[in-house]
């Protein structure tokens, strides 16, 4: 009797084996739930009903959509004007170009800074129900969505909310923020440099003015300053010339009348300032002085150049700091959306629907496996 049992079960064992190692095919698969097969997709479409049932408790979701051009950098007027100034050109950074400027525009976006004032400005502490700032930052950024394109490098920028009319707020309000971190940080870049070319305007005119003190100690008045070495040579040959002449006529006037005749009274007037014009022009460095004309009027050229670099300079950071910033220009302002972009109701209908009926197809399958094993 044993022997008959334990032939038994071995001849189970063995049966069992072979369906393990066979497997078991779709259409047996198929044979096993077919029977519950509607069951199967009553009980799917009740769950589908349900789902949609509970949607519409969830409260909708709007999202407003605004799309501005990428803004492109423009070279100010000082950094151009630094190019003549060779390797100083490079403070205005006219050389260091980004390969694509919106992404630097979308940074400033998705920045703490720019956070900060969204939830400032609309009390999303409140409205998030957030007890530190980092989580109010936290749902903003899992809110909002700002991307760029590829081809045509506009920013877009979507933002999602329970108001459809704060939604639109908080996306042009985007736009507001990025205009004013770029005009902030335009006006701070050119208040430096405005106060950098003043205070060396102001160095420069006080060596100017000791330039022109020690060219003026060689014998050269604030006059001669204004014109070349050439050109104080040749008035200083046109004087010596109007000397002989003036004195030859003054010769020939005293052989025909006499000295006390106003002819001869005026030419000698003029002969005599032209004298002192001479003299002045040929008077000697003073005895405690031994500066060289030559260097001090490279010297007061150079300060004199100096100074109208500085000044030129100083009127375009001012032009700067006086205009707006980077212009951004809106393509579409944020509407408030008229339909809800979530729940998507018929999606999540679809989906549990779907989802249920797989998990009762495997329900059945893995008991009607079971049941057909323990036969065996």
């Amino acid at each position: 009797m044993s022997t008959s049992n334990s032939s038994a079960h071995i001849s189970a064992t063995a049966s069992q084996d072979d369906m393990d190692q066979d497997g078991i095919s779709v259409s047996e698969f198929v044979a096993i739930i077919r029977p519950h097969f509607r069951k199967i997709a009553a009980l799917a479409l009740a769950g589908g009903a349900i789902a949609y049932g509970i949607s519409h408790l969830i409260a909708p979701t709007f999202t407003a959509r605004a799309v501005i051009v990428s803004p492109q950098q423009q070279q100010n007027a000082a950094a151009a004007a630094l190019a003549s100034l060779g390797n100083l050109a490079g403070l205005a950074g006219g050389s260091s170009a980004l390969k694509s400027p919106a992404d630097q525009y979308v940074s400033i976006m998705q920045s703490v800074t720019v956070g900060n004032r969204i939830i400032d400005r609309f009390k999303l502490m409140d409205l998030y129900a957030a007890k530190f700032r980092v989580d109010a930052l936290n749902g903003l950024s899992d809110n909002v969505r700002i991307s760029t394109g590829k081809k045509d490098n506009l920013i877009t920028i979507e933002v999602d909310d329970k108001d459809p009319a704060r939604a639109a707020q908080m996306a042009n309000a985007y736009v507001e923020e990025l205009r004013w971190v770029t005009n902030n940080l335009a006006l701070t870049e050119a208040q430096q440099r405005r106060a950098f070319f003043q205070q060396q305007l102001q160095e420069t005119k006080g060596a100017l003015q000791t330039a022109q003190l020690a060219v003026q100690k060689t014998g050269f008045t604030a006059g001669a300053l204004k014109s070349e070495p050439k050109a104080a040579a040749e008035a200083y040959a046109r004087t010596k010339a109007d000397i002989a002449a003036a004195e030859v006529r003054l010769g020939v006037l005293r052989k025909s009348l006499a000295d006390s005749a106003p002819e001869v009274q005026q030419q000698a007037t003029l002969l005599s300032g032209l004298r002192a014009q001479l003299a002045a022009s040929e008077r000697p460095l003073d005895a405690g002085s031994n500066q060289d004309y030559v260097s001090a009027y490279r010297e007061f050229k150079y300060q004199e150049a100096l100074f109208e670099i500085y000044a030129k300079q100083l009127e375009l950071a001012k032009m700067d700091e006086a205009r707006e910033g980077t212009l951004i220009q809106v393509l579409d302002a944020a509407t408030p959306p008229e339909r809800k972009s979530k729940p998507r109701r018929a999606a999540i209908a679809v989906t549990s629907t779907i989802v249920v009926g797989l998990l009762l197809t495997a329900i059945f399958g893995i008991r009607g496996l079971r049941r057909r094993y323990s036969s065996v």
